[in-house]
């Protein structure tokens, strides 16, 4: 083999050497002289306590505030309806009119009765008079004056029995009219004129319901409402009054709460077994009748009041994987760390904290991406709302 062909290629490869050299050495000037990477820019919020209001979401369905069903008290024919089916009547309204003929002449009868008690009471009371007088002088004897007095309370006995008759006739006379008990919208007849009706009959005439006011029925978990009432009892919130809690209404399917607010009526005592709920009454008004009875609603209720509370946007709440929630805060060094934090419940878009933030606290809300335990940050406050757009003059 000749040596000499073997010899001609080293030339090249020390070029080639000395090049990659150069090139690694211009590439570790390029790193050195690189600048450093700035601290990434973070959303953060100041936590500042303040007042907040306790409610709770409820499910819950519309009742009415009150019901009447009217039904005859004497029987008789109807011979007149006095009302149109679904419209508003007025308490003290007639609507039927059941033929009165058979209880007129029963009064009558009844008024003949008092007529002839009282003529006999006269009677009497003159016959006792003048024996009173005769018997002072030994006139009659004392037995026959006896039997006068004992005539006369019997008299007098018989004109109240015929009084009693006569305000018995008079009653069924009046019942013969049927009125609205309540002031309501009433519903279909279930009779016509012509029908047979009975005293207290079974079926109901018609039926008036009264929808202004309003009663809601909610159904609060038991286990809530004993949280809430520890917490009021410990002073951690303040309760409030049955009559001063309000409630606010969503119907199914509205995107707007109802525009009337509600009170809260009473909580029942009896939780229910099959479901662990209590039974929470509020009234509502119903002013429009936009409410019907057996309406499936959602209303928030509230019910106490926290002082300095602590509240967070929920955003700045991270989820770990076993549910429990941290956030990021922000050091005095401008440095981040996670904090574990304790939440109680959402107000109004946010999350109440009850352990694991003070007061003056920074804590990240957004930027979450781009922070890591222990790094640098540059925090800045939430951007002001952007002003409504002015409206167009009108011309």
């Amino acid at each position: 083999m000749d040596l000499s062909m073997l010899k001609k290629p080293a030339p090249l490869l020390v070029a080639a050497a000395l090049f990659t050299a150069s090139l690694a050495a211009c590439d570790d000037k390029q790193k050195a002289a690189a600048p450093a990477m700035p601290a990434p820019e973070v959303t953060v919020i100041k936590i500042e306590p303040q007042r907040v209001t306790l409610s709770s979401e409820l499910p819950g369905r519309t009742s009415a505030y009150r019901v009447a069903e009217l039904r005859p008290q004497v029987g008789g024919i109807i011979v007149k309806r006095l009302f149109t089916e679904g419209a508003e009547v007025k308490a003290g309204q007639q609507l039927y009119q059941i033929d009165p003929a058979t209880y007129q002449a029963a009064l009558q009868s009844a008024q003949a009765d008092l007529a002839k008690a009282q003529a006999n009471l006269k009677s009497i009371q003159a016959k006792a008079a003048r024996y009173g007088e005769l018997v002072q002088i030994n006139a009659v004897a004392r037995q026959e004056y006896d039997d006068v007095v004992a005539s006369l309370d019997q008299a007098k006995a018989q004109v109240m029995v015929a009084q009693a008759s006569v305000a018995t006739a008079r009653i069924n006379v009046d019942y013969t009219r049927v009125y609205a008990p309540i002031t309501g919208r009433i519903g279909k007849s279930n009779v016509t004129e012509g029908a047979l009706v009975t005293a207290n009959q079974a079926t109901a005439l018609a039926t008036i319901t009264q929808l202004d006011p309003i009663y809601v029925d909610l159904s609060q978990s038991s286990s809530d409402l004993l949280r809430l009432r520890q917490a009021i009892a410990t002073g951690q919130v303040q309760g409030a009054a049955p009559q001063q809690a309000a409630v606010t209404l969503t119907m199914d399917g509205a995107t707007q709460p109802y525009g009337q607010k509600g009170q809260l009526q009473f909580s029942d005592i009896t939780v229910d077994p099959t479901t662990g709920a209590v039974q929470v009454r509020a009234v509502f008004p119903n002013p429009n009748q936009d409410l019907y009875p057996g309406m499936f609603v959602k209303a928030r209720l509230d019910q106490a009041e926290k002082e300095q509370a602590i509240v967070l946007p929920q955003r700045a709440v991270v989820r770990t994987p076993d549910g429990s929630a941290l956030v990021w805060v922000v050091g005095a060094d401008n440095k981040v760390q996670q904090r574990p934090i304790q939440i109680a419940q959402g107000v109004e878009g946010q999350w109440l904290v009850t352990n694991g933030l003070n007061a003056g606290e920074s804590v990240v809300l957004e930027g979450l991406q781009k922070i890591k335990p222990n790094i640098e940050v540059r925090p800045v406050p939430p951007a002001a709302p952007a002003p409504a757009a002015a409206q167009p003059a009108k011309p």
